[in-house]
């Protein structure tokens, strides 16, 4: 059995068995709250530098299969669980949760206290951490929570880096639009929810320059999910502010944060961010509630948003942050949490038909 070790840039430290691979990582801690769907988690680009916590007691039930990665594989630095299951029993299983941690080099911690650690978290907000998984003699706790101190945190991490696209990439769906994601760590169900629709997607890389974008001729573009700070993500941001009013854009999580302040808008870290599968968002014109997807660390500043030309479409009622915008005079929209789900509640699907809508009615004008 391996042991593991985690601790916090407070001091805290954590004891408890090892899975997956051995190994030191570190990362920004953040829990998330969904009961399913730690395949699509731990394979979203949008946890690139952070350590990834389950609520949820008892992960790997119903084991890994491939057909749910959301990337080429983990993209999480490390995961935190109360308990292991080793031995799944699904009729998709193709690996357990141990042996696609180990095939992905990527260690994890159980027999630990969730709840406590996730009140914690909730209390203090996210926090550095670094976790080793090992064999033999225990680490040096002390020098562990130095090097945590030490280590750069979120805002300072080139995470986007890490999961962009380094080529153009063609997917193609049919008759419908051709759309450029500007790739800052999407997921594949976004791409497949648009190729259902029809369209044609070319993935292009998050520093790509706005000349090139529109070289190839796109009907709309749309700026895609990711990790980290939106603020780090300058030429990005000088990108979609030069592209506004050339083609319709849309956004998704990071890429509505992006959006935002290529308008002119702010950004904030939230405490310990949204992050699960049941997370409500009310239409401020229809008074509808949405039940969403949801991961992100940051959020957009309600009040910076005056003067910007965009109006906030909707809103989170937990805690009234920024869930939509669009544009009062350009054809720009944006979401913050994740309507293609993977995994979580299908409320949100009508995005991507509304968002097919627009382009049609901009290509036909």
């Amino acid at each position: 059995m391996k042991k593991a070790i985690m601790v916090l840039e407070d001091g805290t430290v954590i004891h408890g068995s090892g899975f997956g691979a051995v190994g030191e990582v570190y990362g920004e801690l953040v829990f998330n709250t969904a009961m399913t769907g730690y395949v699509e988690s731990l394979t979203d680009p949008s946890y690139a530098g952070q350590v990834l916590l389950s609520t949820y007691p008892l992960v790997g039930n119903y084991g890994v299969c491939k057909e749910d990665y959301e990337s080429n594989g983990i993209k999480a630095s490390g995961f935190v669980v109360k308990e292991v299951c080793r031995t799944p029993s699904n009729w998709r299983s193709q690996m357990s949760l141990d042996e696609f941690m180990k095939e992905n080099g990527v260690p994890g911690i159980e027999g630990v206290d969730t709840r406590k650690l996730t009140r914690k978290i909730r209390e203090h907000g996210t926090m550095k951490s670094r976790l080793v998984v090992y064999e033999g003699d225990d680490p040096d706790a002390f020098d562990l929570i130095q090097k945590t101190i030490a280590q750069p945190g979120i805002s300072q991490c080139e995470v986007v880096d890490r999961v962009s696209t380094r080529t153009y990439k063609q997917f193609y769906g049919g008759s419908g639009p051709d759309i450029v994601v500007i790739d800052c760590g999407i997921k594949h169900s976004i791409i497949e929810q648009l190729k259902k629709r029809g369209a044609n997607v070319l993935l292009v890389p998050y520093d790509t320059d706005f000349k090139d974008i529109l070289n190839t001729g796109p009907d709309a573009i749309l700026i895609s999910n990711g990790p980290g700070d939106p603020a780090v993500l300058e030429s990005t941001i000088t990108t979609v502010r030069e592209l506004a009013g050339e083609v319709p854009l849309f956004g998704i999580c990071l890429g509505h944060q992006i959006i935002s302040l290529a308008m002119g808008a702010k950004t904030y870290k939230l405490k310990f961010g949204h992050r699960g599968a049941n997370h409500p968002v009310v239409d401020c014109e229809t008074g509808r509630v949405f039940i969403t997807s949801q991961n992100h660390g940051f959020a957009v500043d309600k009040d910076s948003i005056e003067g910007t030309g965009l109006e906030i479409t909707m809103m989170n009622p937990n805690d009234w942050t920024v869930e939509g915008i669009r544009h009062k005079e350009l054809k720009l929209w944006s979401v913050q949490y994740h309507p293609e789900a993977g995994p979580g509640p299908h409320d949100t699907y009508d995005f991507f038909d509304n968002m097919i809508a627009e382009i049609k009615r901009s290509v036909n004008q």
